[in-house]
This record gives C-alpha cells, sequence and structure tokens, in this order.
C-alpha cells in the first residue's frame, strides 16, 4: 500500500500536487484527506509558487470516495451517522480550499475521475483530460447522493447537464465531457498532456502574479458557489444516505460486481 497518499514538489514556480494511491485508482480514504489538508495550508501560505498542477498516479486521476470507509467509525448508529456528515462536510470544504488558492491550479486528468474526483475537476480553474479519460457521476447506483460535488457540476457544466450526468449516473468518455463543458481541453495521451499543461503554464507566466490571484478572487465574488446552508445539507443527506440500506446495497452490489436489487 502507498505510505505517502499526496506528495506536493515543487519545480520552481510550479507546484505538483498528485494524488497517491494508485492501487485504488486515487481514491480519497481519511489519510488522503489529511494529507491534503496539510497540502492545501502549504499553499496557501506559499507566496512564490503561481501554478498547481493537480494529477493522479498511476494513469488515474481519482475514483472518488474510498467505499471501505463509508460507513464510518463509531460505537453507536449516532456516531457514525455524525462523522459522516463531518467527513462529507470537510470533503467539499476541500474543493472550496482548491478554488481559493491564490495559484491559478490546473487539473491533468488520465483514466478515472469519478464521483468525488469530478469536484477536484471541477474545483480547478482549468481542466485537460487525455482520450482515455473517463468521468462518472455514480453515487446514485451506490445507495449515495453526490452532495458535495453537484454546486461544482452546476458551475462547470450548466444545470441541465449536472442533471443528466447525476441522475443517469452513466460513465462518459473524454469527447463527451468536453462537449459539456465539463473540461475544457481535451489531448490525445500522457505525453500531449505534458505540453498541453507546459502551454498552460507558459502562457500563464505571462500574467503578473497579484494580477492573477486578484481575478481569481474577483471571479468568485461574481457570486456564491451554492446558497447559505447547502454545504451542509449535503452532508446530512450523504449521512442518511450512507447509514441506510440503500448504501449498504449498492455498495454491496458494486464490490461484487452484481445489479443491485432495486434494479429488477
Amino acid at each position: 500500500m502507498t505510505e505517502t497518499p499526496v506528495l506536493l514538489t515543487r519545480e520552481g514556480a510550479v507546484a505538483r500536487l498528485t494524488l497517491n494511491r494508485p492501487e485504488r485508482r486515487n481514491a480519497m480514504n481519511n489519510a488522503m484527506g489529511d494529507a491534503l489538508d496539510a497540502a492545501l495550508d502549504a499553499l496557501a501560505a506559499d507566496t512564490t509558487t503561481r501554478v498547481v498542477i493537480l494529477s493522479g498516479a498511476g494513469g488515474h486521476f481519482c475514483a472518488g470516495l474510498d467505499l471501505t470507509e463509508v460507513a464510518g467509525s463509531g460505537a453507536t448508529d449516532a456516531e457514525r451517522l455524525a462523522a459522516q456528515q463531518a467527513r462529507n462536510r470537510r470533503t467539499g470544504q476541500r474543493f472550496v480550499r482548491l478554488s481559493e488558492l491564490p495559484q491559478v491550479v490546473i487539473a491533468a486528468i488520465q483514466g478515472s475521475a469519478h464521483a468525488g474526483g469530478l469536484g477536484w475537476v471541477c474545483s480547478a480553474d482549468f481542466a485537460i483530460a487525455t482520450a482515455d479519460a473517463r468521468f462518472c457521476a455514480p453515487e446514485v447506483r451506490r445507495g449515495l447522493v453526490p452532495a458535495q460535488i453537484l454546486p461544482w457540476l452546476v458551475r462547470r457544466m450548466g444545470r441541465s447537464a449536472a442533471m443528466r450526468m447525476t441522475l443517469r449516473a452513466d460513465v462518459i468518455d473524454a469527447a463527451e465531457a468536453g462537449r459539456l463543458g465539463l473540461v475544457h481541453q481535451l489531448v490525445s495521451d500522457a505525453a500531449a498532456l505534458d505540453a498541453a499543461v507546459a502551454a498552460i503554464v507558459a502562457d500563464l507566466r505571462q500574467g503578473a502574479p497579484m494580477a492573477l490571484a486578484e481575478t481569481k478572487a474577483l471571479i468568485a465574488a461574481l457570486g456564491p458557489l451554492s446558497p447559505d446552508g447547502y454545504a451542509e445539507a449535503g452532508a446530512q443527506a450523504f449521512a442518511k444516505c450512507a447509514a441506510g440500506p440503500e448504501a449498504k446495497e449498492g455498495i454491496a452490489a458494486f464490490k461484487e460486481k452484481r445489479a443491485a436489487r432495486w434494479t429488477a
């Protein structure tokens, strides 16, 4: 198993933030969440880095939440429900924190970008994907709700496309993701992805650091991501579903590679 779930490296004014659980397609567990919090703290205080490149190790971007931890921890149902609410709340806050970084954030996407992985795609300033990338919001098929990624999908794609993606919950390819506005640019392969990221970085170097950061802040000030109270309502909705029988059946069906009972 990977010992360092998140890698943060710097090359001059460019930082690379790498999700590093390749054996789980970079699914987010508690250890990765804690490591991401530390990395986001470091980047928020960094006055020399101008660009952050977010990617996943091992040919995949991020498969979303690690389903082995959905049940939460605690001795009682109430404790487990509270743990689930807290975890979902923290997940949503991480997307906000990534978007609020003073640096320009580029998501470089290969392979799977599913569920919570879509939150990283949409909270980045730029999203570039290779032709093999696949995108999915499968939560309803697992008996869960896409609580904290919904506002990001709506902002990036629009309400209609976000509804189609989250209710149908099927896998779409990179070309469809580009058509829907989920990603900004498509490239053929990993080498082309590196070249495209380098081209964006070269363009960004032409902009003044403070002007870039202030422009990001002004765009954010044009309107809130979601109404007041949405993040808490989303955390409660996720916890309610995660604690229920549908999530138990949906996750079991996923692990056993079978159809869930409600499909009959």
